[in-house]
């Protein structure tokens, strides 16, 4: 009972906390969960098992906040992530929740925001990245999201005030964009990369019969920091026309039409933004196509237009260039900028990893880039050294100035990995990514600051440390030289490499 009064107590302020901060933005309110841990570590008669109950009750209860605020944000509806496999098992399990909360690096379904829905498909956008945390504030202009339709669906003409990188993971789109007084159509396939520039109208046909489309798309937003909208040229009440925001007296000049023939116009289409569409209309517009095989792993048709062969604002399929890494243990492919020069403005690079079952990445970390990455299909985990938490939870016991001279120490990160799961890991920190046991790992990953990055491997074959001279490495490690070069010098593998014996998938760990 007296356990029970005091963790009532502990979340009551903490509710109190939130209340207060609730007019601020989510990384204001920040402070008042660490407040809510910190009063659970240090509240007085408590073990550890208690402590570790009241942890959790503050997780549980800003996990509730959180939800009904976003729930609130968009009017309610649906949180789930809808996948293209629609039968995946859904996010759930206090582990997990503990997981959601206190790792800022992961992002799950409730992340997502569903910003378009009809009978025929959706569009969802995960939330701002500083929303989650303010370590990533390095890529705050940057949002990720998923168009996901059905079977010959007409996704209405629309624009961004955001530049848009889409990646095609299922489904055969013909993406067709107006750039001045042109028409460009491209027939995408599994592979296919496309940049479509920020204020360039674009219509989007699943050309397919049988399978979903599922792209994933990065979008840089050039109007307003970490926010974009989308405007649709077409439209009427459903989606809406932005025609429709003009007075009557200005759209009946422009269009020197009466008033009640645009009225007509602009109030027929009810459908929303994604539509089913006849045979007849998707063959029409993808009529300008040809089609070739493709290559291993995946197979299509030759993403090849007039437009598409000669413009440089047509696509590249990275999964038809060789691969940058390849084993029996997965295959790495990677483009930047020298591959598809659209890349070169946002500096980005893009990569796809497809880890056979059972293996995994080497550590390693990148100089400059920071890598976002997005599971599109298998499971398994991924860790991460961080000094940033560690050095928070150190924070709440000393000075900054005391934390500035003490030795640094670096947290495990570890989150679960399965489909539609976004992860991040920030340039400079070593990391990992391993699939589990029972399916391939297939990643997606944006590299943002690509320009100068280099990837340096920390074990395998050319391993950073195996480029110290002798002397550097014995007042390293404090060891002989000789014993450092028998340990990093001991695995063959390079990139890919065979995985842990003992995987434990679904436990998700914190280590200091």
């Amino acid at each position: 009972m007296e356990l029970k009064s005091k963790l009532c107590l502990v979340v009551l302020v903490f509710s109190v906390l939130l209340a207060v901060s609730s007019g601020l933005d989510y990384k204001e309110r920040d402070p008042g969960l660490r407040q809510c841990m910190h009063q659970c570590q240090h509240q007085e008669g408590y073990d550890e098992q208690q402590k570790q109950i009241c942890e959790q009750r503050c997780d549980d209860y800003i996990k509730q906040k959180r939800q009904e605020e976003r729930q609130r944000r968009r009017g309610g509806g649906d949180t789930s992530f809808v996948r293209y496999d629609e039968n995946m098992e859904q996010y759930q399990g206090g582990q997990q929740h503990q997981q959601f909360d206190q790792n800022p690096y992961l992002f799950e379904d409730q992340d997502f925001d569903t910003i378009v829905e009809t009978d025929q498909g959706r569009v969802q956008i995960l939330q701002k990245f500083t929303e989650k945390s303010d370590l990533l504030r390095g890529i705050a202009n940057f949002r990720i999201g998923a168009l996901i339709t059905k079977p010959h669906s007409f996704v209405a003409p629309h624009h961004f005030d955001a530049d848009c990188v889409f990646f095609v993971f299922h489904g055969r789109p013909t993406i067709s964009m107006v750039r001045g007084d042109k028409r460009e159509s491209h027939n995408l396939e599994r592979g296919d990369i496309l940049r479509v520039p920020a204020g360039t109208p674009v219509y989007i046909i699943n050309r397919d019969e049988n399978e979903k489309l599922f792209v994933v798309k990065l979008l840089h937003p050039v109007n307003l920091p970490d926010q974009f909208e989308a405007f649709y040229e077409g439209g009427g009440e459903n989606p809406q026309s932005f025609f429709k925001a003009f007075s009557p007296e200005v759209l009946e000049a422009a269009f020197k039409t009466e008033r009640d023939e645009l009225r007509r116009l602009f109030g027929q289409q009810r459908q929303g933004s994604i539509m089913k569409a006849s045979r007849e209309q998707i063959e029409k517009m993808s009529h300008s196509s040809r089609s070739s095989e493709g290559l291993w792993p995946f197979h299509g048709d030759q993403p090849s237009t007039p437009f598409s062969t000669s413009s440089k604002s047509g696509p590249f399929n990275l999964l038809r260039k060789r691969p940058s890494q390849s084993n029996r243990h997965g295959r790495l492919f990677e483009a930047d900028s020298s591959d598809y020069k659209q890349l070169e403005e946002l500096d980005l690079q893009i990569s796809f990893a497809n880890i056979t079952r059972g293996s995994m990445i080497a550590p390693f970390f990148n100089s400059r880039a920071t890598k976002i990455s997005f599971v599109l299909d298998g499971e398994g985990f991924f860790e991460m050294a961080c000094p940033h938490l560690a050095s928070q939870e150190s924070s709440q016991g000393g000075s900054q100035r005391q934390q500035r001279s003490s030795s640094p120490s670096y947290q495990n990160v570890r989150g679960d990995l399965r489909r539609g799961t976004v992860f991040i890991v920030p340039a400079g920190h070593p990391a990992t990514a391993i699939a589990s046991r029972n399916n391939n790992l297939q990643i997606l990953c944006f590299e943002v600051n690509a320009k100068d990055n280099v990837r340096l491997p920390l074990t395998g074959k050319k391993n950073v440390v195996s480029q110290f001279e002798r002397e550097a490495k014995e007042l390293a490690f404090g060891v002989p030289g000789r014993e450092v070069d028998r340990i990093f010098n001991k695995q063959d593998g390079e990139f890919f490499l065979e995985g842990p014996n003992n995987q434990q998938q679904g436990r998700i760990r914190s280590v200091v």
